[in-house]
């Protein structure tokens, strides 16, 4: 097949979770089903595997890989009809204590979007994924190591889920958002926590949640 043991693996990692979940696998996935941490790695054999005719490749569509002998789920997609909106994934969000914001941390996605469809988001340059780490927000059925899908935006009404930008703290956490007078009441949704009072001046809203969603296993 005049293909390294690398790529052998990686190829067939690559049908099999196609096989098993119908939808192509990421190329964080990939690195980690194959042992490779790199994800520059990752992509230098796929672009081997593209140019030696195993595979197609869509740097447009997250998820946009295909066996060149079998659909993917971004073609199946669209040859029933369904539009797929691809939503950048740009770190992680507080679900608890806040933490640095997500444009300070490193970035453990890579480049790494969610495939959607637009049902359930609508297509717009404006939306961003950020994964959720604790449980203040359980009660809104927001779980640990969700995605929130997050419209970017400066504004919010009263009760809506926000990320909130402690200016002074430099950092952000995921909160419903009730303005009072000169203060925020930044509230989780756990009786185990509480709110956090934050000066008006001191807040940036930077988004407000529109979708969540949760990887089964």
């Amino acid at each position: 097949m005049n293909l390294s043991d690398r790529q052998v693996r990686m190829l067939a990692f690559i049908r099999a979770y196609l096989e098993e979940h119908n939808y192509p696998p990421t190329i964080r996935e990939i690195g980690k089903a194959v042992g490779i941490p790199s994800t520059s790695v990752v992509k230098y054999n796929l672009e081997r595997l593209q140019e030696k005719g195993y595979i197609e490749r869509s740097e447009e569509v997250s998820r946009g890989l295909r066996l060149t002998d079998g659909p993917s789920l971004v073609s199946s997609l669209r040859t029933a009809g369904a539009r797929l909106v691809s939503v950048r994934k740009l770190g992680i969000i507080s679900a608890g204590a806040p933490i640095a914001a997500f444009g300070q941390q490193e970035d453990p996605f890579a480049g790494d979007a969610l495939l959607l469809t637009e049902e359930l988001v609508p297509d717009s340059p404006d939306l961003y994924a950020l994964q959720v780490k604790g449980d203040s927000m359980i009660d809104a059925l927001v779980f640990d190591g969700d995605w929130v899908i997050i419209k970017h935006q400066e504004t919010a009404q009263r009760g809506d889920m926000i990320v909130a930008w402690i200016k002074d703290r430099e950092e952000t956490t995921l909160k419903y958002y009730y303005p009072e007078g000169a203060t925020v009441r930044l509230q989780p949704a756990n009786p185990a926590y509480q709110p956090i009072p934050v000066p008006a001046e001191q807040l940036q809203i930077q988004g407000k949640v529109l979708a969540v969603v949760r990887q089964l296993v």
